[in-house]
């Protein structure tokens, strides 16, 4: 649940990767960090909280160079502390090295404790660390050859950025489960998680990076290769349902679109007959709201106004401040509510205590009905792959019928789409290109599988990229 930004070619370098990171806070609001390449080092700026709070002009002149990389950071598990921040830089045997990861290392703990039997020392929680132990401990001759030997001994998801004095890397996992696209900024190389950072730099999208491709940037051009066995695709559908901005086009396909179309496939598998108006919950839930009203024919209008002025609420240390963070960021348009029977879309529900208070404001507003529509089947696994999920037993849909959580969340009714719903809104009606874990528990590293080590719910994970 980070985002990555790398540029190769611009003596603007540092300053791009700032407004490239700017573009993709959505991806991550705990931690930022730059590290640029000036031909013959590297220098690193890294601090907690937010892009713009973090790199003034003052701190982006002290990082000269014509490559950078950068990261934003929000930690699914472990701590959330500067030593986790990314990019990691090391000196090793090789050199000065820079690692972004974007991603969830599933077997890093294992890794690790071999590691550390034989002698590593750690500095992060962070399972991106171990790649650079792997690096430094391999014997290939090459650096691409070196990265290549280490990420085939990891499983999981990684979009992932090495940078050196010489030469930046990029390489996604096999699986593919992370987005990473290619750009280019007149004679310049861009890298970044998703196309919406291209576009505030007015850089070109070539294309995405395929499945298990590793793209080399260094003095002789550009390389591309496939080094890793093919094997079965697994693009997070979570993103399309929430996590990328809806300007980025991913895998393929606008993420704005995909959503509406999420929207207007569960407009026909949980109409609301009689419904005076749809609503969305701002600001992931708008465009499958748009959807749902065109092709309901009900008339959508805001009933719901987010606030862009706060923060994550609940780290609050004091619970009567806590008690507030729904209301904090949303408030009701009583004008618009009073008395209609209301359509409100929203685009998952993981405990569903948000849900919960969401529809009591809304009823609380003067809506006479409230009817809950999700474009997302029923979340009741957790992600292993790097989206911020809890763990299952926080699921509310894990443990509890669609009824019961209709009761508990106190709306009217509750429909969400189905998995095939969902397959033919993101182009895959066969469901086989992208990974849907978080709704079947179906893991595509078959370690994962349910009940089996280290998805076990009692087993410590590590802070991920």
């Amino acid at each position: 649940m980070c985002g990555i930004f790398g540029i190769v070619g611009n003596p603007e370098a540092s300053n791009l990767t700032y407004l490239g990171l700017h573009a993709l806070q959505h991806r991550g609001q705990e931690s930022a960090g730059i590290v640029a390449s000036d031909g013959h080092g590297l220098r690193a700026h890294r601090e907690m909280g937010l892009v713009a709070d973090i790199f003034t002009a003052p701190t982006l002149e002290k990082l000269p160079g014509s490559a950078a990389i950068g990261h934003v950071r929000y930690s699914t598990a472990g701590v959330s502390q500067l030593k986790n921040a990314q990019p990691l830089t090391v000196e090793y045997v090789g050199g000065q090295l820079a690692v972004a990861h974007n991603g969830n290392l599933v077997n890093a703990q294992e890794l690790r404790t071999q590691l550390e039997a034989d002698g590593a020392i750690f500095q992060s929680d962070s399972d991106t660390e171990v790649v650079i132990h792997l690096i430094a401990r391999s014997k290939q001759p090459t650096f691409e050859q070196k990265i290549v030997e280490a990420l085939s001994k990891v499983k999981g998801a990684y979009s992932i950025l090495f940078l050196t004095a010489k030469k930046l890397v990029a390489v996604r996992d096999p699986n593919g489960f992370r987005p990473l696209v290619l750009g280019m900024l007149k004679n310049s190389w861009v890298l970044a998680s998703e196309t919406t950072a291209l576009d505030l730099i007015e850089a070109e999208f070539l294309r995405e990076l395929e499945a298990g491709e590793m793209v080399v940037i260094d003095e002789t051009g550009l390389h591309a290769s496939t080094p890793f066995p093919p094997t079965k695709l697994g693009r997070c559908i979570f993103e399309h349902v929430y996590f990328a901005k809806p300007d980025s086009v991913l895998f393929g396909s606008s993420v704005y679109e995909t959503r509406k179309e999420m929207g207007r496939q569960l407009a026909k598998e949980q109409p609301v007959p009689g419904a005076d108006l749809v609503i969305a919950v701002p600001d992931s839930g708008v465009p499958a709201a748009i959807g749902y009203a065109q092709a309901s024919g009900i008339p959508y209008d805001v009933g719901l106004i987010r606030s862009h002025y706060v923060g994550r609420t609940f780290i609050e240390p004091q619970q009567s401040i806590r008690h507030f963070g729904v209301k904090l960021k949303l408030s009701a348009v009583r004008q618009v509510l009073k008395g209609k029977r209301v359509v409100v879309v929203d685009d998952s529900i993981v405990r569903g205590t948000t849900s919960r208070k969401i529809v009591k404001m809304l009823k609380a507003a003067g809506a006479v009905e409230v009817h809950l529509r999700i474009s997302s089947p029923p979340t009741q696994w957790p992600c292993y792959y790097g989206i911020d999920t809890p763990s299952r037993q926080e699921l509310i849909a894990s443990s509890h019928s669609v009824e019961e959580i209709a009761r508990y969340v106190t709306a009217d009714t509750l429909g969400y789409i189905s998995m095939e719903g969902l397959g033919s809104a993101v182009g895959d009606k066969e469901r086989t290109t992208f990974c849907t874990a978080c709704f079947s528990g179906n893991y595509l590293t078959g370690d994962l599988n349910p009940g089996t080590s280290p998805a076990s719910e009692s087993t410590p994970k590590l802070a991920i990229a």
